[in-house]
């Protein structure tokens, strides 16, 4: 029945034992612990950061688990896949203390010992495609290397909850690379830099000349193919090489598209608006010119209203010679016309 059962549920990629940390008996304090550590993992409800760690029980008997879910897989999914995990994981190691299993999607590991916050880089294992690069292998050795170093520094920059990254690159012959990053989030920004440059270092050894290939640890893997593995439509919402056509943008880049043009929108109309108050408003001169035109035009009286105002230009009303012949003086009787008409202002200011 246990072999049945066994088979029943999906195959892990590759799993441990970990004989190290000794055999609980059947019924036991720690079998009791284990069970319910790998049932509230499975069924936490805030599995949506795709990363758990608890444990369970005291002392001797007590249990200590991390969950993790590929970055791009989806809540449901994640939980499902941990709990196949839990199933199996058991099952083939029967009263062993501590194992380790790897699904595609996720990765589920428990121990008697503290494993929270600790970098294991063992044990581990590594997987290749089949299919050999048929032309500029350097070349595609050069680009798989660039696409690894720019995603690493992305997964290495995550937080507590997420030290995730994938996207993918051109290749020679019209290719592209795909590839995806991950840490444990528990580990700190330099172990996990640490543990993914440990796995670069693997890759001659795991899938040299190879279109695809991966190296997987306890605490971080990394995976590349030629084609598209993960879900680009699940990416987490940070991640800034998250396109299929490897366009995707980061958030300073996208915020520079937006504000550049928008500030550029800005400064055109207040220069616009500038510029037309400025056409708009006469100049200090341009108005000084308008109140002399307006005060000479003011002054326009026909011959018989000087006459008249000057008493038939009357010596004892002449006040001088200009070079454009004598000046006068208006009489009193004229002076009061004058201000009835508002000119006052102006007669005193020519005079």
């Amino acid at each position: 029945m246990l072999i049945v059962q066994a088979y029943a549920q999906p195959a892990f990629l590759y799993h441990f034992c970990l004989n190290e940390t000794g055999t609980y008996t059947t019924n036991s304090s720690y079998e009791e612990n284990l069970k319910q550590l790998l049932s509230s993992i499975y069924s936490n409800t805030k599995i949506d950061y795709g990363f758990y760690n608890s444990s369970s029980g005291q002392n001797s008997d007590q249990v200590y688990g991390i969950g993790l879910c590929r970055g791009d897989v989806k809540p449901d999914d994640c939980r499902g896949c941990l709990k196949n995990s839990s199933d199996l994981l058991t099952r083939l190691c029967p009263n062993e203390k501590g194992a380790i299993g790897w699904y595609d999607q996720c990765m589920l590991r428990y121990s008697s010992s503290s494993i929270f916050g600790l970098m294991e880089t063992n044990p581990g294992f590594f997987m290749a495609n089949l299919n050999n690069i048929s032309s500029n292998l350097d070349q595609f050795n050069d680009d798989l290397r660039a696409l690894l170093d720019n995603l690493r520094s992305k997964a290495v920059a995550g937080d507590s909850l997420r030290k995730f990254a994938a996207g993918n690159e051109s290749a020679p012959d019209f290719k592209r690379l795909y590839a995806l990053l991950q840490c444990t989030p528990d580990l700190s920004d330099k172990e996990c830099d640490s543990c993914l440059q440990g796995a670069f270092e693997g890759i001659p050894q795991c899938c040299s000349g190879k279109r695809g290939g991966r190296v997987v640890r306890p605490s971080c893997n990394f995976r590349f193919e030629d084609y598209s593995f993960f879900d680009a439509a699940y990416l987490p919402s940070t991640n800034p090489t998250t396109s299929e056509g490897g366009n995707g943008l980061s958030t300073s880049k996208t915020v520079i598209i937006i504000v550049v043009p928008s500030v550029a929108l800005v400064v055109v109309i207040i220069s616009i608006c500038i510029y037309l108050r400025v056409k708009r408003r006469p100049t200090k001169k341009e108005e000084n010119i308008d109140d002399e035109i307006g005060s000479v035009e003011s002054l326009q009286f026909d011959f018989d209203t000087i006459r008249v105002a000057t008493d038939d230009f009357s010596e004892a009303n002449k006040l001088g010679q200009g070079g454009f012949g004598a000046v006068y003086k208006v009489c009193s009787m004229m002076d009061k016309l004058l201000q009835l008409k508002g000119f006052q202002q102006i007669l005193d200011k020519e005079i």
